[in-house]
């Protein structure tokens, strides 16, 4: 399969149109798709603004989850149907072989006497039936592994990830520094006390650039009230 382009802007500004008009336009994932087959389609949910990072939200064929992707993970080129191998003809069948039997004179032997019937033998002792081996569980009822991942990205923003085995279901997203405070709380003291310090730096540097603000601010009034307003 050739690799697809991805989305230019063109596209985008075109989906968001058709998006607009109710129309709900179909994608294929390229190459470049995370955990996603090449080729494979995609309804079209929603282009986000801001348009940076992953804005484009769809909706797999066959799956019910909303996951958002770049414009190089999507195209609008839809890829060829897949060729079936051919079949081989059957092969001619073979033609019958004719098989002459020559049977040879074998002279009669003499007829001996009849050997006395051995006495049967008792009947071994009746075993226990072998249990049955245990079952393995299933990959069907196997429990998949799953991380979940908070980052902290700098001046108090925080991001969560999921990952289900390889495949990543939930990209970065935002969450509240709060929402992060309360959930540490829940965790081993060790992860609240790691994640509390993080947040103690990012209040202390919030409420540096509130005093530097205000700082400006009121040397901004002193410069207006001078100029006599």
């Amino acid at each position: 399969m050739a690799k697809k382009s991805g989305l230019s802007a063109e596209d985008v500004d075109s989906l968001r149109s058709q998006l607009d008009e109710g129309t709900v336009p179909m994608v294929w994932f390229t190459a470049a798709a995370v955990g996603m087959e090449e080729g494979r389609s995609a309804k079209l949910l929603a282009v986000t603004d801001p348009p940076e990072g992953d804005f484009i939200q769809v909706r797999p064929t066959g799956s019910k989850d909303e996951m958002s992707f770049s414009p190089a993970e999507l195209t609008l080129e839809k890829p060829p149907p897949r060729k079936k191998p051919a079949t081989p003809p059957p092969a001619p069948p073979e033609p019958p072989r004719h098989t002459e039997i020559i049977h040879p004179y074998v002279p009669e032997a003499p007829v001996k006497p009849a050997a006395p019937k051995p006495k049967p033998a008792a009947a071994p002792a009746e075993q226990a039936p072998a249990k049955p081996a245990a079952r393995k569980p299933s990959a069907k009822n196997a429990v998949p592994e799953v991380t979940v991942t908070l980052v902290s990205v700098g001046e108090g923003e925080w991001t969560v990830e999921v990952l289900q085995g390889t495949r990543k279901t939930v990209r970065p997203t935002p969450v509240p520094p709060a929402s992060v405070a309360q959930a540490a709380k829940l965790l081993t003291p060790e992860v609240a006390e790691i994640v509390e310090g993080v947040l103690n730096a990012a209040r202390a540097q919030q409420l540096a650039r509130v005093e530097q603000l205000r700082a400006e601010l009121e040397a901004a009034q002193k410069a207006l009230d001078d100029l006599g307003a």
